[in-house]
């Protein structure tokens, strides 16, 4: 046994002077490593040429049509665009569909150290539109199609869903919900990085109108439309008797 021993013994310090070498031993070949913990690791860095491309150059040119994440080319001006969106002002435009690039309302929600309340963009169908895109695409898998919380992350057990029906948020000032998808909140995160500022407005927009269809009154019926809710529901065809 005690043979055995000596054996495993000896191997096991071949291997480890093997695979570690001796101490103070010089080389012109890097040292081996067992665990490299991703010290060392083949990237690409900034200015640094690589053999890898033909033309020896790491940094790649992008795909050709690329622009930067929240950039959008001007407009054409048009006299029912708002100021910043026009195509002689590009530097502007760019702002406006950034993410949080200022301290102004349109930015932040808030007017001075107040949450403040309106949509800072004209509310035209093609906003709603919009909204209505990004709302189904970032929203409704958590919120619902009709922001009433129940979503399809709900039946796998994210519980903490709120409804945007409560009354609580129908109340809440369009900064504060804003400041809600931009930073998020409890369980929520934040989409202020993935959601472009006008975007988030559009979808605020969107979320009123899917607010007011499940909360409205008479009073938001126009008049000459009130007539005809009073009249009685016209009764379903009859079926044709079988023959």
């Amino acid at each position: 046994m005690l043979r055995g021993f000596f054996v495993i013994f000896v191997l096991c310090m071949i291997a480890i002077v093997a695979v570690f070498g001796f101490r103070g031993q010089k080389s012109t070949q890097p040292p081996p490593e067992v665990f490299p913990d991703m010290v060392r690791q083949p990237k690409v860095r900034a200015q640094a040429p690589l053999d890898f491309f033909a033309d020896g150059r790491g940094p790649r040119l992008p795909v050709a049509g690329t622009v930067p994440v929240g950039y959008e080319m001007p407009k054409p001006k048009t006299e029912d665009m708002p100021p910043g969106m026009t195509g002689d002002a590009p530097e502007e435009a760019h702002t406006r569909v950034a993410f949080s690039a200022g301290t102004d309302y349109f930015n932040t929600g808030k007017f001075g150290d107040q949450w403040g309340t309106g949509i800072p963009l004209p509310v035209t169908r093609e906003l709603m539109e919009r909204g209505q895109q990004r709302f189904n695409i970032t929203c409704a898998m958590c919120h619902g199609a009709a922001a009433a919380g129940n979503g399809i992350t709900k039946q796998y057990g994210l519980a903490t869903v709120v409804s945007l029906q409560d009354d609580r948020i129908r109340k809440m000032s369009d900064g504060e919900i804003f400041n809600t998808i931009t930073n998020g909140k409890n369980t929520m995160m934040p989409y202020g990085p993935n959601i472009v500022v006008a975007d988030r407005w559009a979808i605020i927009a969107y979320l009123r109108s899917l607010q007011r269809s499940q909360h409205a009154t008479l009073a938001d019926v126009p008049e000459d439309h009130r007539a005809e809710l009073d009249k009685p529901a016209s009764p379903p065809p009859a079926a044709a008797p079988a023959k």
